[in-house]
């Protein structure tokens, strides 16, 4: 049983073993047609390649068709989110590109093809980028409760990144890091305007213009017309299109339907999941991003020694993220989205929620993780491992959220969605390297002394898990020398194996601030 609390020497055990992992690392060079899906532990490539993120900018409005967050809103935006990456799936096998990750309502793919040849890939990442503008536009669904078009906001960069493993098992695919992935994100993140937003240094490469505001200032159509000249794509939107609504008449998605998991999440098997066998329920969404991570990958990309260094750190850095979620809390990862992971924590039972406990033990693994981050960072200095200067931050709010996986059977993704998803991101992207924040209604169920700690901004920097221990036991100050994590909380309920579902219905099990 997972008693929720944490120990500096168990970090410190499981940190060596990780380190013995990545004990040799090999840095190669991409090449034609290098295999990027599976990727090994210890080998990394240098891979020059155009990177393209695609936001959608109206899931939101998605998610708030209804005043409440019910089952349909959830359904319709699952729908919506599944047709969407099916169409794009396709798009991308059509153009030769390297699909990297769709998390929800965000795509990242590289174009490494036409090799050698920069001006060539930016072009035809231009016009991918439209033709999926204009495929998602047209991708509706003809039903009783029709689909809205997305609305699309694309950012493109240029230049060399590392390709490295991001996962264990079923969960393994390429993970870009660098500056041209960072750009990339940046432009399509930077507003909310629609339309196709590129980096000053990939414009001068095929001799456009530098701009004043790369945020704020679109390609002109007649820069994405120039382009698909060039990449004179072999595939247009009807074929898309028409391949698409083949597909779905081929492999409908079905109904998604909603159950209950046993808590804790620690147990919940994600891919086992489909849409007819999907979890709902209320419980904490936690976003940790490591701060500076891609200034760090910049200045070491180009020296093999110095790269190996990236590779090192970024393996213990993320692992003991997930250890002390998955190990220490009874949480689980959702996915690793480049240099940040998402998670879910959940106390109760199969029939409610304690959101009590849920936000208390969710706050107490964010300062956790803070700690094993320190901790992470002295035993790499100890190693010889340049692990540069970096920090973390975290944002979590609370809120019933949807669990499934979308795609076909044999490629699909995991995806978690809810508002509270959405907003305890948007808390972590308020954060410094040394800042956790939680949403408003994590702060409602948060006990007393937590809350006082964060204060109205509902925001504080160095919240670790000696900080945590004191606050909520404040009569053992005298004995902070002492081994943390020993008695902190009363045991947690005890998980069950495998699934278990409620006999009731997936709804809420008491009336949220903005949920029901």
């Amino acid at each position: 049983m997972v008693k929720r609390t944490w120990n500096e020497s168990a970090a410190k055990k499981r940190i060596t073993t990780r380190l013995a992992e990545v004990d040799q690392i090999e840095i190669r060079d991409y090449v034609r047609d290098t295999d990027l899906t599976a990727l090994k532990t210890g080998l990394a490539y240098r891979v020059d390649g155009v990177h393209l993120y695609v936001d959608i900018l109206n899931i939101d409005e998605m998610l708030e068709i209804t005043s409440v967050e019910g089952e349909r809103c959830h359904r319709r935006t699952l729908r919506f989110l599944n047709n969407h990456y099916r169409a794009v799936r396709n798009i991308l096998l059509d153009v030769d590109a390297i699909q990297v990750d769709f998390h929800n309502q965000r795509l990242h793919a590289v174009f490494a093809k036409p090799y050698d040849d920069e001006e060539a890939r930016i072009h035809r990442a231009i016009a991918t980028a439209q033709l999926i503008r204009d495929v998602l536009a047209e991708t509706g669904e003809d039903s009783d409760e029709p689909l809205p078009a997305a609305k699309t906001r694309v950012g493109i960069d240029s230049g060399i990144a590392l390709a490295v493993n991001n996962g264990r098992r079923s969960s393994r695919e390429p993970l870009f890091l660098g500056n041209p992935a960072n750009q990339a994100a940046k432009r399509a993140g930077g507003g909310t305007a629609a339309g196709i937003f590129m980096t000053n240094g990939a414009r001068t490469i095929v001799g456009w213009d530098e701009v004043l505001n790369e945020d704020s200032t679109a390609l002109a159509a007649w820069q994405i017309a120039e382009s698909e000249d060039v990449a004179d794509l072999d595939v247009t939107v009807n074929e898309v299109v028409e391949a698409w609504e083949a597909d779905l008449l081929k492999n409908p998605v079905g109904k998604f339907e909603f159950y209950r998991h046993t808590p804790p999440f620690q147990t919940l098997l994600i891919d086992d999941l489909t849409p007819k066998n999907s979890r709902r329920q209320e419980c904490t969404s936690i976003y940790a991003d490591i701060d500076n991570f891609t200034r760090y990958v910049a200045e070491r990309i180009n020296a093999d020694d110095s790269a190996k260094d990236v590779v090192k750190t970024l393996h213990v850095l993320r692992s003991e993220l997930d250890s002390v979620l998955d190990q220490d809390f009874a949480g689980k990862k959702v996915r690793f989205i480049g240099d940040c992971l998402h998670g879910l924590l959940i106390e109760g039972t199969a029939q409610t929620t304690d959101d009590g406990d849920t936000s208390k033990n969710a706050i107490l693994c964010a300062a956790a993780m803070r700690s094993s981050f320190k901790v992470a960072l002295t035993e790499l200095d100890l190693a010889g491992v340049d692990a540069g200067d970096l920090g973390l931050a975290i944002g979590l709010e609370h809120g019933i959220t949807s669990i499934t996986r979308l795609g076909i059977h044999g490629e699909m993704i995991r995806c978690a969605i809810s508002r509270s998803v959405l907003t305890s991101e948007n808390e972590q992207l308020r954060c410094n390297g040394r800042e956790t924040a939680i949403g408003t209604s994590l702060d409602k169920h948060a006990p007393q002394v937590f809350r006082d700690l964060f204060g109205s901004r509902r925001k504080r920097a160095d919240f670790d898990y000696a900080i945590a221990d004191v606050a909520l036991n404040p009569k053992e100050e005298s004995k902070k020398g002492a081994a943390v994590g020993v008695g902190l909380l009363k045991p947690a309920t005890a998980a069950s194996s495998g699934f278990a579902f409620g006999k009731t219905a997936a709804q809420p099990s008491r009336t949220l601030a903005g949920f029901s």
